[in-house]
């Protein structure tokens, strides 16, 4: 996994692990303490665990007219190591004066690269389904810049949005796209776009992460890495008819918000996707799955995306071995079948999962 040189290069002598702890809205109230609870358990693989108990979300925004508010944001960036962050239920219409706190938060920390591996783990090792790839999203332009606008025209009412798509962003989420892929045995990117229809946007988009490995800072770093490109519809599909053709896909922020979920498909459930949202300073893990109000408060939210979350998060910080426990467990839990939420099949809750998680550790 890519890691921020400035976090690493500090964590060898860390005495404590100061995590921000946000389980915002929903079953993100759920799933996040067992994410703690199984960091807690790694004991000595990693700093002994701080965490700091933060608020943001929809039922924050009821309760106080702010979504994110500006002490979350100042702890985190003072006080905080890293942070897991757990799900929102924000609403589909608009509501004035409200704004998702889990894109803001991605603009407010520069957190511009969001990694979401999508891996399939079968009954018996060494006979996996063909489904191991990361989508790469950009997390802080195209449409999710917030600007739209509604007026009144010769059809009626009008509803603009716009999209952004620079250079700087492209760049960046590029290369990490590339460092990635350089890292894995495969070391293959595809390059998602829709530059057929949306030539300059991305045009922009394809043209940057394409231009990586050609730039004087990369030194030839990236030349082993074959690159690929397909237009966003026809990549969905192909997900679907053979997932095996991916490896790494780096994608604008929209499409990569909809690849993974879709590939999310292939694997089971959304409850196994986690997710961490990388700067350059900082890292939060967030699981991929939502605030699922139709299960809220039953005890049946499967905790399994945030723990990866928290794996992830870890290892981005350099604490592979406590990573590698998390994971290792997780798969134990998949492969025995026995113990599983209901959205996998099974018929066990949130604290039984956990619990079997915990008991491999």
């Amino acid at each position: 996994m890519f890691r921020t040189a400035t976090r690493s290069l500090s964590t060898a002598a860390r005495r404590s692990l100061k995590i921000g702890v946000i389980p915002a809205d929903g079953i993100g109230k759920e799933v996040i303490p067992a994410a703690t609870r199984a960091i807690e358990a790694l004991g000595s693989d990693i700093p002994k665990p701080e965490f700091i108990d933060l608020v943001a979300g929809w039922e924050t925004f009821t309760r106080t007219g702010v979504a994110l508010p500006k002490e979350t944001v100042e702890i985190l960036r003072s006080e905080c190591d890293c942070a897991l962050f757990g799900s929102v239920s924000s609403p589909s219409r608009k509501v004035v004066g409200y704004s998702s706190p889990i894109v803001a938060l991605r603009k407010e920390l520069d957190l511009y690269a969001n990694i979401r591996p999508v891996k399939s783990v079968a009954r018996e090792p060494g006979h996996e389904s063909p489904v191991d790839l990361i989508v790469v999203r950009e997390n802080t332009e195209c449409l999710y810049v917030k600007q739209e606008i509604l007026t009144t025209g010769d059809n009626g009412k009008e509803a603009r949005a716009t999209r952004l798509i620079t250079e700087r962003a492209s760049g960046r989420i590029g290369q990490m796209a590339f460092e990635l892929a350089s890292a894995r045995p495969r070391k293959h990117l595809t390059i998602i776009h829709k530059s057929n229809v949306l030539s300059v946007t991305d045009g922009l988009f394809r043209e940057t992460v394409r231009a990586v490995p050609k730039l004087p800072k990369t030194n030839g770093k990236y030349d082993d890495v074959t690159i690929a490109e397909q237009l966003v519809d026809s990549a969905v599909y192909r997900l679907f008819r053979e997932p095996e053709i991916f490896d790494v896909m780096v994608a604008p922020n929209l499409y990569g918000d909809i690849i993974s979920d879709a590939a999310a498909a292939l694997v089971g459930s959304l409850g196994l996707i986690p997710s961490i949202n990388a700067g350059d300073n900082f890292v939060m893990g967030e699981p991929v799955h939502g605030s699922a109000p139709d299960i809220e408060g039953k005890g049946i939210a499967n905790p399994l995306a945030s723990i990866r979350s928290a794996a992830l998060m870890l290892r981005h910080l350099g604490y592979d071995t406590g990573a590698d426990k998390l994971d290792t467990a997780v798969d134990a839990v998949l492969r025995d079948g026995k113990v599983l939420t209901p959205d996998l099949k099974g018929n066990s809750t949130t604290e039984e999962v956990l619990q079997a998680v915990l008991k491999r550790l």
